[in-house]
């Protein structure tokens, strides 16, 4: 019996949320570099430890390797991706075009973002695209999977398999609030999210609770973006310089006064971590460690001790 493309089970971080498991991803940004030994240095550590990763596509609005080869690479390897894919650099025609191919490499994955502004990139010349924004091009990957055609119409031979993926900012919700821009990616296709740094477990169960609330959980699985934080600087650098981050005072003066703050910004991750996993409704976490990446395979491997 043939399966409806719209049920074909997906890879296994798809899998894993759908069972309700506690999910671990990390993320890299392809280098600025045409071999692809550079992104395996990057993506190897990695492996059999993160359940997914993320692969940056432009990230910054600077120019590297391309996100959807590097995705096919990861796939070569044995990583699962998922590739991120912005609005900001390609048409409509390019757009589905990537996806296509991406699907034909065996990338699964795929988070759909806006993009950062040109103007904060070193090229700031450049002319930002936004043929479609973000709830669009959702919809646009969820009609190519599951009614197998573009948003011509025309038929696709091989539909392709995509778990759908937003970004989101934990906000603490306040009376009135309502996760408009997040119902709006949900009703579009979005299946899970992942979000911006939110280093403080009592806000993001408060959020994640109105969402509850909403009935966008469980409908979307919500991962909650972490860091292991290297220093209280790089701790006020996330916080203002990356919309959205949220890390607490508490944390960047525990970081300040710590003899060992790079030791002391893992166990504070890890201590996070364990709490987000005991949150109903939190399906895991998405790990980012900007410029300090060689961490990252660390901390994923202890814990994992610890929710075991």
């Amino acid at each position: 019996m043939t399966v409806p493309h719209a049920v074909r089970p997906g890879g296994r971080f798809a899998q894993l949320l759908r069972e309700r498991a506690f999910a671990i991803t990390a993320e890299i940004s392809p280098p600025l570099s045409a071999d692809k030994a550079d992104l395996l240095k990057k993506v190897l550590p990695l492996k059999g430890l993160a359940d997914a990763v993320n692969v940056t596509d432009g990230a910054g609005a600077r120019a590297h390797m391309s996100a959807t080869s590097a995705a096919a690479f990861m796939v070569e390897c044995g990583v699962e991706p998922v590739l991120q894919l912005t609005c900001r650099d390609r048409n409509r025609i390019a757009l589905q075009s990537d996806l296509l191919g991406a699907a034909a490499a065996g990338v699964r994955n795929v988070m759909i973002l806006r993009g950062d502004d040109p103007a904060r990139g070193d090229q700031p010349e450049a002319r930002p695209v936004f043929d479609y924004d973000t709830r669009e091009l959702i919809a646009v990957a969820a009609r190519m999977r599951d009614a197998g055609e573009l948003a011509s119409g025309r038929k696709i031979a091989a539909p392709p398999d995509f778990f759908i993926g937003a970004a989101d900012l934990p906000v603490d919700p306040q009376p009135g609030w309502s996760p408009q821009a997040l119902r709006a990616k949900c009703e579009a296709g979005a299946q899970f999210v992942q979000t911006q740094f939110c280093m403080d477990g009592g806000l993001v169960a408060r959020y994640v609770a109105r969402l509850r609330a909403e009935g966008i959980v469980p409908r979307l699985r919500i991962l909650i973006g972490v860091a292991p934080l290297r220093s209280a600087r790089s701790a006020r650098w996330i916080r203002d310089n990356l919309f959205g981050s949220v890390i607490p005072d508490a944390i960047v003066e525990r970081l300040d006064a710590a003899s060992d703050p790079a030791a002391e910004g893992a166990a504070i991750c890890l201590d996070l971590i364990a709490q987000l996993a005991a949150i109903d409704g939190v399906a895991g976490v998405h790990l980012m460690a900007p410029g300090h990446d060689e961490i990252v395979p660390e901390v994923i491997a202890q814990a994992r001790v610890r929710l075991s």
